[in-house]
């Protein structure tokens, strides 16, 4: 039952996130527009998939009751859709990507696509002769299903034509940059992801692992290709200048209209309630003045919305910008709101910043300092930071190095030059640790670095430094200028935070080791046993062929006898003649105190080949320890892991245990007899 709840959980999640392009099943197949020709694709794709998750909702709920004879040949009809809608999938993928990497039909992609047609025939026909060799499946005489090996060989096949798929695909993508990089990782990741869930669940028939690898698959798809698409298609090329994540709110609205999206959102202005898209951009906005505006600015704010004001200010202007107060948690806020004309005639983008901040700071700093953007700005945020800075122009590569005073707290102009990654890679091998040198190059391509700043803000490297024979650690830090036309490259010393760092690392480890020492013999305690046998345990439940082991248990006798007689100090010294015993014994198996008079030994490698010889010399020394009066006298026992019976470690210890009460009886009569 379980089987089909996933499926039915998968098919629900396919219609809520692709709904949209489902419905461009009903497309002509004929269209000669290649977007559509790729949606198309995509949806025969979804289709095959819902399929597939209907077949296996049916499946899951009919092989329950697969001994009902009545049943059987419909649930025998279903696996061979399983087969087939599974070779669809495959099949409509492949058409998909071929549309979607080889716009110009390239002979790749043909090759490619007939491929994956001859694959499905073939599947086809082992489906056909599956009813007489049995080839792929069979179902026994109690009506279950039974995968044969012809079912492994096709499903690897299909993996390593999965795998192929994406080793090319990643190929193409590192050919490319930017967004398009990003989108075929993503079809190259979504190919192996179906590929490996169709291998695993060749070996796990009767788990919804497939299932799990188209849900996760057409998700990376959806998130990361189709649903880019659709953005890029309806507002990119008008606002991509727009550092949309400076402001609070951008707009997108058509002036005629009214009809208008939001484009960004700061969620710390979620109690100004405002539409994400609407209608009528005019009306909404007049409605969230009257609700947020501060009282006093309404009327001026309103007269800033009307279509006609709007038309009037843009006139003749590349941009028009005015502020006034918005309430945010019963606080007035200064915002700044900018129009400016989206480049096509009929499209207007509205971008809104809080600048409350920076109103309270140009006021306590001067008056007369307006400019958004100095070096003084600059350098008290990065001086207590930085050693150094380089500026880069992003066209050619040309470089100023501004070098920081840290007494005075100011930028001071360094060196400049015509090749900023030129000269780094030849300065590399004169200070950078040996170790490092490559990750560094790597760190200063210079497309790698445009491809890492359009998805993440900053982009840093960790690395040594060589100086004077001396190595420090560095960091390295880059961000793109405000308007996207330079690198702004810091260079820190992070010396002092990564010693700082290692001896953290190095108490805690300290630390850890303590905790699993036993304080009063310095043999390991308890606790260590206890990880010991978990780890063992796990490698037995995971059908690992561990290392040959036994278990040798020990107790020391007569421990109260003497703490009663001689007193605390007598007895601990006594625990600690055992545990010395014990080590001497079995010098090369860790040895555990796990209670106050009980020891265990693990005894593995050279002591496990030499175990009954080792037993044999423990219990010698312990019979002349008791002939003598003086000297540890221990009761033992040892079970050696025999993988064929034990599935357990506490079964090998307790047949140990038992063996020490049998050797500790021996002990006390020998004792009373003497």
């Amino acid at each position: 039952m379980y089987y089909s709840v996933i499926a039915a959980l998968a098919l629900i999640v396919n219609l809520i996130l692709n709904w949209e392009y489902i419905k461009v099943f009903r497309l002509k197949v004929g269209t000669k527009d290649q977007r559509e020709q790729i949606k198309l694709r995509y949806s025969h794709f979804l289709a095959s998939i819902n399929c597939f998750y209907i077949v296996e909702i049916l499946w899951g709920l009919l092989y329950d009751y697969h001994d009902v004879a009545s049943l059987f040949s419909i649930i025998y009809s279903i696996t061979i859709f399983y087969f087939i809608f599974i070779l669809l999938t495959m099949l409509n993928w492949t058409r998909y990507i071929v549309a979607y990497l080889y716009r110009d039909g390239s002979i790749r992609g043909k090759v490619l696509l007939y491929s994956t047609w001859i694959m499905f025939i073939l599947g086809l026909i082992s489906l056909l002769l599956n009813r007489f060799y049995h080839l792929l499946f069979y179902f026994d005489e109690n009506h279950r299903y039974v995968a044969t090996h012809g079912r492994y060989l096709i499903f690897t096949i299909v993996l390593l034509y999965y795998v192929i798929i994406s080793v090319y695909e990643l190929f193409i993508a590192f050919r490319t940059f930017g967004r398009k990089r990003i989108r075929y990782m993503a079809v190259a990741i979504s190919s192996l992801i179906f590929g490996v869930s169709m291998f695993f669940q060749i070996l796990a028939s009767f788990f919804p692992l497939y299932i799990m690898g188209l849900m996760v698959g057409i998700c990376v798809v959806h998130s990361y290709v189709e649903a880019g698409h659709k953005k890029e298609k309806k507002i990119q090329d008008h606002i991509a200048s727009v550092m949309a994540q400076d402001y609070e709110a951008i707009y997108y609205f058509d002036i005629e209209t009214g009809e208008y999206m939001e484009f960004a959102r700061n969620p710390k202005y979620d109690s100004i309630d405002r539409s994400y898209v609407g209608k009528n951009f005019y009306h909404d906005a007049i409605v969230n003045i009257k609700h947020s505006v501060y009282p006093e600015d309404k009327e001026y704010a309103e007269s800033f919305f009307t279509k006609e004001a709007i038309s009037e200010n843009i006139k003749d202007r590349r941009s028009f910008s005015f502020k006034f107060r918005v309430v945010v948690a019963d606080t007035p806020r200064f915002f700044l709101f900018t129009y400016m004309p989206a480049g096509d005639g009929s499209h207007i983008i509205l971008y809104e910043k809080d600048i409350e901040d920076e109103l309270r700071a140009e006021k306590e700093i001067s008056e007369t300092q307006k400019r958004t953007v100095t070096f003084s700005q600059i350098a008290e945020s990065l001086a207590s930071n930085y050693d150094a800075i380089y500026y880069v122009v992003i066209e050619n590569s040309n470089y100023v190095n501004f070098e920081i005073n840290n007494i005075f707290g100011q930028l001071q102009v360094g060196q400049s030059g015509d090749e900023f990654f030129e000269e780094s890679y030849t300065n590399i091998p004169l200070i950078i640790h040996e170790q490092d040198r490559d990750m560094v190059k790597e760190f200063l391509d210079k497309d790698k670095m445009i491809t890492a700043l359009e998805t993440h803000k900053s982009y840093t490297l960790n690395y040594r430094i060589v100086v004077d024979g001396v190595v420090k650690y560095t960091r390295m830090i880059a961000r793109k200028s405000s308007d996207g036309t330079h690198f702004i490259i810091g260079v820190e010393n992070i010396d002092e935070e990564v010693k700082k760092e290692q001896e953290h690392l190095m108490a805690l480890k300290t630390e850890k080791e303590l905790a699993r020492r036993d304080e009063l013999t310095g043999v390991k305690n308890k606790n260590a046993y206890k990880e010991l046998e978990e780890s063992v345990q796990h490698n037995m439940d995971q059908g690992m062929d561990y290392l040959p082991y036994a278990i040798v248990v020990c107790d020391a006798n007569n421990l109260k006898k003497i703490n009663d007689t001689l007193g605390h100090v007598a007895g601990d010294e006594y625990i600690k003649a055992s545990a010395m015993l014990l080590c001497v014994v079995f010098a090369h198996s860790p040895v555990f105190r796990v209670g106050g008079d009980e020891f265990v030994a693990f005894v593995t490698g050279s002591d496990y080949a030499n175990r009954n010889e080792l037993l044999e010399k423990l219990r010698s020394q312990v019979l002349e320890n008791q002939k003598k009066g003086e000297g540890a006298v221990i009761a033992s026992g040892m079970a050696e892991y025999d993988p064929d019976k034990d599935n357990l470690v506490s079964e090998v210890f307790e047949r140990a245990d038992k063996q020490m009460y049998e050797n500790k009886q021996k002990l006390k009569a020998m004792e009373a007899s003497g």
